[in-house]
């Protein structure tokens, strides 16, 4: 059986629209299965369906409210905390949350969090823009091979003791870097209520939640459709992004082209969805060009991003087309010949006949139609948001 490919892409910081993007493709998808190839829990994908329904998505596909399933591959981290807490808000919408777990997958710490905080206090005014969630440190500390699986979480026993390597690493790594006593800190309370989620997590296992592999998930006949969803922005990729505000993750659509290419005979098509707002917005610190030109939003009561103590204020400005142009570029040495599509979201935000954007560091005015055309790249398709929802996506 031959499948179709669907790869979501923030051509931004992060904020674009990639949630409203999945949940649309998936509304449109025969059998959709969504496929999280990047990041983690730090993700925050916003769905607000027809019928009233809003869900901010971080451990869960964004195509959930459409009954798709979600795998959680083995680029992404997993938090047992954040992902139980939002099955719980799910079920309480009347979700039945479906998520396939890579058995490789490393798992976030309280520990990773706590070492992620007390890194970017100590920067001050030279923090990184973390969001404080504990994504990159569990990265660097799987990679540094202090590691806890999604397959570990099968057998606490052998949990409570990575808990103890992982407490010797960072307090090693805390009195080396931070000149800080990690043994300050209370750690017995946190390390209980981590083997409670343990023990929760296993009694909902083979029920909502199942662990798997790769081959097993893209060789099943349950899916037609696979929809990646990417996290963050291209701006923000770990390769191509400023130094030192960047994220530990590949977010072009390297690692879902890794995926597809490993089972490239079960594929028939492959497209990418680039998603860019019609603005550019930037959550952390880090450079952001459009901070100097003041942008008044309408209609924007559903914005996700609140300041907050790690990223600070949500900043919102022009839509830089330098910068979109050269994530574009960026993308097109990862996946060129494959066919492109962009979405611009937030059109009802504001006058869609005046939109000010810059180019090549000059404030100038455009409207809707224009805009991709100022963009200058081959889009196969070219869709715009006006609304909260999937049913205000047109083309």
């Amino acid at each position: 059986m031959s499948r179709k490919a669907s790869i979501v892409v923030g051509l931004g910081y992060g904020d674009e629209g990639k949630g409203l993007a999945t949940d649309y493709l998936c509304s449109q998808s025969a059998r959709p299965l969504v496929i999280r190839f990047n990041g983690g829990q730090q993700a925050g994908h916003t769905v607000c369906m027809p019928d009233g329904r809003r869900h901010v998505f971080s451990s869960f596909g964004a195509g959930t409210l459409r009954g798709a399933a979600t795998y959680w591959s083995a680029y992404c981290t997993f938090s047992l905390p954040a992902m139980l807490n939002e099955y719980r808000a799910l079920s309480q919408i009347g979700a039945m949350p479906q998520l396939y777990l890579d058995r490789h997958c490393a798992v976030t710490t309280h520990y990773d969090v706590l070492y992620n905080r007390l890194q970017e206090q100590q920067r001050g005014n030279a923090r990184h823009g973390s969001c404080g969630m504990g994504f990159g440190n569990t990265i660097q500390r799987h990679e540094a091979g202090t590691q806890l699986t999604v397959q570990d979480l099968l057998k606490p026993e052998q949990c409570v003791q990575k808990l103890i390597f992982i407490r010797n690493y960072y307090k090693a790594k805390s009195q080396a870097e931070l000149q800080l006593d990690f043994s300050e800190f209370e750690h017995e309370p946190e390390d209980a209520r981590f083997m409670n989620y343990i023990e929760t997590f296993g009694t909902l296992l083979n029920q909502y939640f199942y662990i798997t592999d790769e081959e097993t998930i893209l060789q099943s006949k349950q899916w037609e459709t696979f929809v990646f969803e990417g996290a963050q922005g291209i701006l923000l990729d770990m390769d191509f992004g400023r130094f030192p505000h960047v994220t530990r993750s590949y977010t072009t659509s390297r690692n879902a082209l890794e995926i597809i290419n490993r089972h490239k005979n079960l594929f028939s098509a492959c497209e990418l969805y680039y998603i860019s707002r019609a603005y550019h917005t930037r959550h952390g610190e880090g450079p952001f060009n459009s901070a100097a030109y003041a942008l008044q939003l309408t209609n924007n009561q559903q914005e996700t991003n609140v300041v907050n103590e790690h990223q600070g204020n949500f900043r919102v400005g022009p839509l830089d087309l330098d910068q979109v142009r050269y994530a574009l570029q960026v993308e097109n040495t990862i996946s060129k010949g494959l066919p492109k599509n962009l979405i611009l979201t937030c059109f009802d935000q504001l006058d869609e006949t005046h939109l000010p954007c810059l180019d090549d560091n000059v404030l100038t005015i455009t409207d809707s139609y224009k805009l991709p055309l100022l963009i200058g790249y081959p889009f196969e398709r070219v869709l715009n948001s006006r609304g909260p929802h999937a049913d205000c996506i047109t083309t």
